[in-house]
Order: C-alpha cells, then structure tokens, then sequence
C-alpha cells in the first residue's frame, strides 16, 4: 500500500522514524513501571504516557497495552501501566502521577460490555483477562468510566482514547445492551482525542507532537483519528452522504388488527410524522444557511483531500433507523485506506471529525513491533495467578493482521481493516525461537500460527491500483475476486520451516481456517491436515441456508463440503482419524425459524451435538447490527423502500434458534415440540432415527437422555458422533485463541 496516494491527511508516518531500531530496548525495562517504586527502580521522576487499561497487564505481544507500551518506548519515551484500575474514586489512576504529555485509555484487548455480558445479556460470571478469571474487575463502558476518573483527577492532561472498544464506537452507534442508538463515545468520555484502528502509527505520531510542544487541539491531520469541531473549515468541500445513496423513513409495522380505513389513515399520518420529523441532511444544512456543495462521484483530484462526507446527525439517526442504516452503509464504503475521504457527523453543537483509516503497516514495520523486548509473560505483581487469556496464547505466534472476509458480523474489518499485514517469515522464525528458548513451560508445541483468521498470509490484491480504488466489503463473497492473490505457498514454507526447527514437535493452527480461501490451494489443506490439527479442526460455516449466509457474507454449503473431501483425503492419506467442528450462529439477522429447523436437520444428519452454541449479539458498528436495528439491508442501497431483513429479535425467537442448535439437550424438547407442530413439522418428532427429537420426555436431570425406565444413560457430550470414546485424549489443536482484538462479535 502506498503511502502517498492523497496528499494532506493521506499521507503517513512511519511508525519508527528517524530509522529508530526495534532493538532499541538494550535499555528497556522488563516491565513497564506499574507503581511509583518502579518508576524510581528505573530513575524516573514522572512518565511522558500512562496507558490505563481495563486487561491485567501482561507484556505480550497479543496484548495491546503492551504493544502500545514498547513502541513508544522504543521511540525514548516513558511509559507506565495502569492495569484494571478500582473506578469507585479516583485514587487508582493517581499512582503514577500525572503524565508529561497525555493518559492514553483503552477497555482492552475486548469490547467491556461483550466481556461482562452474553448475547442474552446476563453477566458473566468470568472474565479471561483478568487474574483467576475472576468477572467484575472492570466497569461497563470501560473507556468512558475511566476517563471520567482521569479527568477528575488531571484535569488538564490531554486524553486519548483507543482501542477495540473506543475504535467501533467512533460515530453514533447502536448499543445492544440498552436498544438505543447512543453518541460517539468521545463525546461521552470527554476525550481530547480517539485513535481507530491498529494504533502503533498514529499513537507515535501524537506522542512526537505533543512533546515537541503542540497542543493536542492542533492535531488535526492525522489518519486513524477522531476529535471534535465546534465549525466545519472553511476551505472544505462538504459532501452530503445522502447524495451516495437515498435513504427514506421507514413506515411502521401494520397493525394486522385494524380494518382497511385505520390502516389507510394510520400509514398516511405516519409518513406526514416521518417527513417533518426527519428532515434530510442537506435540509438540517440549508436551514443554518451554510454552503452545500453537491457530490457528483467524481471530486477532483486536486480537491479530494479537502472532501469530506457529512453523515446524517446523531440526532436524525437516533430518530430514524433507516438513515441508521444509511450512515452505517456509508462508513464501511469509506473504509478503503486507498480511497477513504473524512468523514463528519453533528452531534447537537459539535461536529465528530474522523480522518481516513490509517494506512496498513509494512512487513518491515510488522516486523519491529513484534520483535520488540517483551517479557511475554504477566507481570509479576499477579504471582501464580493464571490468566485465562494469556495461557491460552503464550505458545501462540501471530503472523499477520487485518482480514478481506468481510463478515457482516465481525468487527476485524471495522478495526484491522481488510488489508493484509503481514510479517517477514524469518521475524515469524525469530519469535518460535525466543518462545521456545525463554517461555517457561515451553514443551515443544506451538499453539498457533494465524491471526484473525489462518490462512490470509502474503493474499492481497493483484494490483495495487485496483485495491486502492476498490469499495467491496469483501474479496471473497459472493465469489472469489478473480483480482485477489490466493497463493498459499508463502504460508505453507512459513509452516513447514517452523515444524522443522529444532525443539519443535508440532504446531498448531488454531486460528479460524478461512476454507473458501483453502480450497483454491488442494497443497495447504494437505499440509494442514497431515502436520497441523490435533484430532479435529474448528471452522465457521455460520449457517447453511441461503437466507442468513447472504447476510452473513459466508459461502454456501457447498464450499464447506468441498473442503471436507480435501481434509477427510488428506487425513485418511496421513494415517490420521481426524474431524471438522463447525460454529454456528444463531439468530443472526436474515435467519427465520425454518433456517434453524433446517440447520437442525443438518447436524443430526451429520451427527454433529453441540455442547456450546453461540447467538448472535449486535456489536457496535458492524453491519449486520445495523440490519438489526434498522430491517434494512446495509450491503445494498439503502432507500425506503429497500430489501427488508427478517430480524429475530426478543427471547423467545432466541431462545428457540439456540434450541434447534441444540436439538439433543432434552430441556429444548419441549420448545422444538412445539415449534415444529406449529411449523407444520410433527413428522420430525417420534423415537426413530428419522425423527428430530423425541416424543417423550424424560425424567431426571438434562443428563438423561435414555428413554424412559432405561438405566445407563449417559450424559451429554460435545462431540461429532465419530470422535474417539470419552477417555482417550486428543491433542489439542484448533481450539480457539484469545485474539488481540474482539474478532467474532462477541465469540469468547
């Protein structure tokens, strides 16, 4: 990717100028300091960045604290941690004293509500990056909180706020947890500055400007930020978001009770409401006699730099979902750091600036951050305590960043971006070489090799020309882009000369196998299967039906099974009795009962039994949340009149789609049983293999899943029905990691 493709807020940084070393750390500290007595163990008298976070502090590079933490160190700057502070008063952000240039704020490597709530939203009782796993050790909207506490006790020390939490709530957004659309968490936190994104870049830029006396009011220019405006610049050219595409008001729902005169009266009283209370955006700018210059797709190139896309208000999408949808379907058309312009959004007097996302960073680049001297272990303040989330990735390597998938469910693309960033084999090299020399408890195994998703390593696009100027949610849906790069023999050398290095008995692949990809190289499924899954392998079909995948972004059936052949081949070829897992989601927008009742049929027939099912939860800014909350399609052009979503919304539909995905659990046989006699579907339900589910009950405990006076039952098992008896071990491979970002909308 170019750095230059635009001038002005285009243009990028490095994120080691001045050709700072990644070694630079000869003089690096173990840990960066926590407390007072660490800070005068190094001979400092006040740090320039204290990064306050809502995660135990563990120096790690899949912890973005720690990530954040060495690359401004390596830069010379002073960096304490304040790591899950006590948010009852102000005392815990105090202990380090106030920093020299700015707080920098993240919740941590998860969304803090998706950390403390399911998707029925009932609290968690653990929480993995905290010591013991022990729940509770953060507040609800962690970023927020925090800098309240920070202002309160510093109330002159700029602020910034970053990472996956600040990052999906840059615009106004629709909050799941309270079914309102609520303002930029900038205003909310009443920040100085937010960073979107992957944050190395232009978190040094602002620590360089900063020290070098700018004030942070002044920092305007800079990719990957937000901050507000009291009035739009003058030399601007403001382009109205509703001249990219036309939304509508949406009328209400007919009441299937009135006669043909209420309807009549209701619908033609509900779009005189609608017109007068949602006026158009370029309507909300006429009335305050501003200039409004009108988009015609093409500003010219001298002039693009200064365009920028007005966004319906926060006040005009709280009112009216569809123009919810429409700014939603807005931000992920400028998400392309090749083609993105700013964007702005009124929230009453202030305006919420964004600039373009910032540009991926290089091998080179990818290299450095993740050689730097981390400790890669939890600092020793938590003594033996465990932290989930830490064993599960400290013989873990990540090897690239960002994801081209596009699911409208996930929030990699909104974060990451769809851009791959990959590292050098040799750093990959490098980094097995220090775990296994300095990692204690290092037995031979390496968890994973991946990232967001596995097998994205070195793909991109053909031509850097056509990337920069792409707008597609996706490389991969409906079809593979003819443009994109599908070659996997980068990432099948990075595999083979890992497994090969002395020391190392075996790696893993627990990240997600993007299969679709896989198919295109037979030679990657082969070496997966034949040296990198331990007894089974976890992949996401989501659902099978055509309704929900569409909305989804997700290939059909027919992908999955296609990879099914190669991996049972190759498994079969190597002497290996091994088995796909799939995930699916339920209740995701797009999906009616008779997808679930479908899906249902599936597993039984494939003999598949989930012990634990995922539903789907609407995480701030992703587009199928904008589906959501809208019953619009976002993927397409929003108007009034538009594609319309079948949206299961409310415990019971729920409850029910968990159940279809569970359909061996004898506490959802009484719900399936009803369901399918109303679905016209009793003929799934009797005692034979044909048959769903039951048409008894038993007695006894969720355990017992005999028939009725038969002794022996035995309790339910997460299996595929082929899977080794209890007893004898698998390996364990492909079991999911804790990302460094929230990549599965609230996957745990």
């Amino acid at each position: 990717m170019q750095s230059d493709l635009i001038p002005g807020v285009q243009a990028a940084d490095s994120v080691f100028p001045n050709a700072i070393a990644a070694a630079a750390g000869s003089a690096a500290a173990v840990f960066l300091p926590t407390c007072r007595a660490e800070m005068e163990a190094l001979g400092w008298q006040q740090c320039d960045i204290i990064i306050v976070t809502g995660d135990a502090y563990v120096d790690h590079p899949s912890f973005g604290m720690a990530i954040i933490g060495r690359v401004l160190e390596a830069q010379g700057f002073k960096v304490g941690i304040i790591a899950q502070p006590d948010w009852h008063s102000a005392a815990d952000f105090t202990v380090l004293g106030a920093p020299r240039l700015f707080f920098g704020i993240t919740a941590g490597n998860m969304d803090s509500m998706v950390n403390r709530y399911t998707a029925n939203r009932r609290v968690r009782s653990d929480d993995a990056y905290t010591p013991g796993g022990a729940g509770g050790k953060r507040p609800d909207r962690c970023v927020i909180v925090y800098s309240q506490r920070v202002r309160e006790a510093y109330k002159h020390v700029p602020i910034v706020i970053g990472g996956i939490e600040a990052s999906l709530r840059r615009i106004a957004h629709f909050d799941y947890w309270s079914e309102q659309v609520r303002r930029s968490v900038l205003i909310d936190a009443k920040a100085d500055m937010l960073v979107f994104g992957n944050a190395e870049r232009q978190i040094g830029a602002i620590a360089r400007r900063l020290g070098a006396g700018e004030s942070i009011s002044s920092i305007l220019d800079l990719r990957g930020t937000a901050y507000l405006r009291r009035a739009m610049p003058a030399d601007w050219i403001e382009i109205d978001s509703s001249e990219i595409d036309v939304p509508g008001p949406t009328a209400p729902l007919p009441d299937p009770y009135a006669g043909e005169d209420e309807r009549r009266q209701a619908l033609g009283a509900s779009a005189a409401t609608a017109a007068k209370a949602v006026p158009s955006a370029l309507a909300d700018r006429v009335s305050d006699g501003r200039r409004v210059v009108k988009f015609f797709r093409h500003v010219p190139g001298a002039e693009r730099d200064r365009s920028v896309i007005r966004l319906p208000s926060f006040e005009q999408v709280s009112a009216d979902p569809v123009l919810y949808a429409h700014a939603s379907r807005i931000l992920h058309l400028e998400s392309n750091p090749g083609n993105a312009r700013a964007l702005v959004q009124r929230h009453g007097s202030h305006e919420v600036w964004l600039n373009p996302p910032p540009i991926p960073l290089s091998t080179a680049e990818m290299d450095a951050i993740y050689e730097l001297p981390y400790a890669r272990r939890p600092h020793s303040v938590y003594g033996n305590a465990r932290i989930p989330a830490y064993h599960m990735i400290r013989f873990s390597v990540a090897i690239q960043r960002g994801c081209f998938g596009g699911c409208t469910f996930c929030s990699i693309t909104e974060h990451e971006g769809r851009i791959i960033q990959s590292r050098s084999e040799e750093s990959v090299i490098r980094e097995i070489e220090t775990i296994r020399d300095k990692v204690p408890g290092f037995t031979g195994v390496v968890s994973d090799l991946g990232g967001p998703t596995a097998n994205m390593y070195r793909l991109h696009c053909k031509s850097p020309q056509i990337e920069s100027a792409c707008r597609r949610p996706s490389c991969v849906y409906p079809g593979i882009c003819p443009n994109l790069n599908t070659n996997h023999a980068p990432l099948i050398n990075l595999y083979r000369r890992a497994r090969n290095l002395p020391g190392v008995k075996k790696v893993l692949v627990a990240s997600g196998v993007r299969y679709d990809l896989a198919i295109e190289s037979p030679d990657y499924v082969k070496e997966l299967a034949t040296h990198h899954t331990g007894g089974y392998l976890k992949i996401a079909p989501e659902a099978i039906g055509e309704g929900p995948l569409s909305k989804m972004m997700k290939p059909g059936v027919g992908t999955y099974y296609k990879f099914k052949e190669l991996f049972d081949k190759y498994s079969k070829a190597a002497g290996k009795e091994q088995y796909l897992i799939p995930y699916f989601i339920a209740a995701h927008p797009g999906t009616r009962d008779a997808d679930m009742l479908e899906l249902a049929v599936w597993l039984k027939k494939n003999g598949f039994r989930a012990d634990q099912v995922q539903a789907f939860l609407p995480s701030p800014m992703a587009t199928a949340t904008a589906m959501y909350h809208s019953g619009k399609n976002p993927l397409k052009r929003i108007t009034r009149d538009s594609e319309a979503v079948v949206i299961p919304k409310g415990l019971k539909v729920r409850r029910l789609h968990k159940a279809f995905l569970r359909y061996h659990d004898p506490e959802n046989w009484p719900l399936l049983r009803e369901a399918l006699k109303r679905m016209g579907r009793a003929d799934l339900i009797g005692n034979g293999k044909q048959h769903l589910i039951p048409a008894y009950q038993p007695i006894g405990g969720r355990t017992q899943v005999g028939r009725p006076g038969r002794e022996g039952s035995v309790p339910l098992r997460t299996q595929h029905t082929g899977l080794p008896k209890a007893g004898k071990v698998i390996p364990a491979g492909g079991r999911r990691k804790f990302p460094n970002t929230q990549n599965r909308s609230g996957r745990p």
